[in-house]
């Protein structure tokens, strides 16, 4: 059995150990609402502009209309933009997106090659060896758009060139403080459903019956609105990935703090019943001494 002393040690250590814990916890629940506040802000922006961009699929010859709308009868090579934490202490945040994103392409017939936002990701790609095409870490928190405008201009430029015929995010989905879900979306070509059935989270706010006048000409509008478009689905994504990585951060040191709480609970306890026992035991040496003199 350990000594009173490392008893008391491992108290302390323990004890400080909870200190830390609920300091992280109240910085990621700081954090986590500024990025859920900044993604909320960047919602009202991309609502309208998939309002302008799902009028213009309808119209005839969506095929020409642009070619980040056009689809692509063989797809040779794919790429994946992978959202995970800088840091760790976010509990299986990072891992469930990756394994996820693992799965989903497992059987895929076309190569496929990455985009890091992320020392987590990035460092697991790099052991395994995966393609890496771009790495923009660290990410600023919470991000603003000049922060991913790079991000979207790589991946716009090489599909433009037919470097890819596919792009798509992976990343942890913002619900609720204690729901976030790994999500592989595709961004390019842009998916649209007539029906509103599409991979876009605006696809439920289209009027049917909406009325535009488009001003400059569509050509030279689709020309700016589209490719902003794609930049934001990814700014959004990134606050999404934030927001899920601080909530989960915040949840994994409660738990921390509580189990911290709760082992030094148990440790005070079995130190007082040491230091009980030592007591007793020097007691009984006096009480042994006092009669072997009598």
């Amino acid at each position: 059995m350990p000594s009173a002393r490392e008893m008391r040690l491992r108290i302390r250590s323990v004890k400080n150990i909870g200190q830390v814990t609920r300091a992280l916890e109240a910085v990621s629940a700081s954090k986590v609402r500024k990025a859920v506040a900044a993604n909320q802000a960047t919602k009202p922006y991309a609502e309208k502009a998939w309002k302008v961009i799902l009028h213009l699929a309808r119209q005839p010859g969506r095929s020409s209309v642009h070619p980040l709308l056009t689809d692509r009868s063989v797809v040779r090579n794919i790429l994946v933009v992978l959202i995970t934490s800088d840091r760790g202490l976010a509990g299986a945040s990072n891992i469930n997106v990756i394994r996820k994103m693992f799965d989903y392409f497992e059987n895929s017939s076309a190569p496929v090659s990455f985009v890091t936002i992320g020392k987590k990701g990035r460092d697991i790609l790099v052991r395994g060896r995966y393609p890496i095409e771009g790495d923009f870490s660290p990410m600023a928190s919470p991000a603003a758009y000049r922060d991913v405008s790079p991000v979207g201009n790589l991946v716009i430029t090489d599909f433009k060139l037919e470097k890819f015929d596919q792009v798509f995010l992976a990343y942890n989905l913002f619900e609720n403080m204690m729901v976030q879900k790994p999500v592989i979306r595709r961004i390019l070509p842009v998916e649209i459903e007539l029906d509103g059935s599409g991979g876009s989270p605006f696809d439920r706010t289209h009027p049917s019956k909406s009325v535009f006048i488009y001003e400059p000409e569509q050509e030279e509008l689709l020309n700016e609105i589209v490719p902003r478009f794609t930049s934001m689905q990814i700014l959004q994504a990134v606050l999404s990935a934030q927001a899920s990585e601080h909530a989960a951060r915040m949840i994994a040191m409660r738990n921390a703090t509580d189990n911290a709480t709760e082992l030094a609970s148990t440790l005070q306890l079995e130190y007082n019943k040491v230091r009980q026992q030592t007591i007793t035991n020097d007691l009984l040496d006096i009480a042994g001494g006092v009669i072997a003199l009598e």
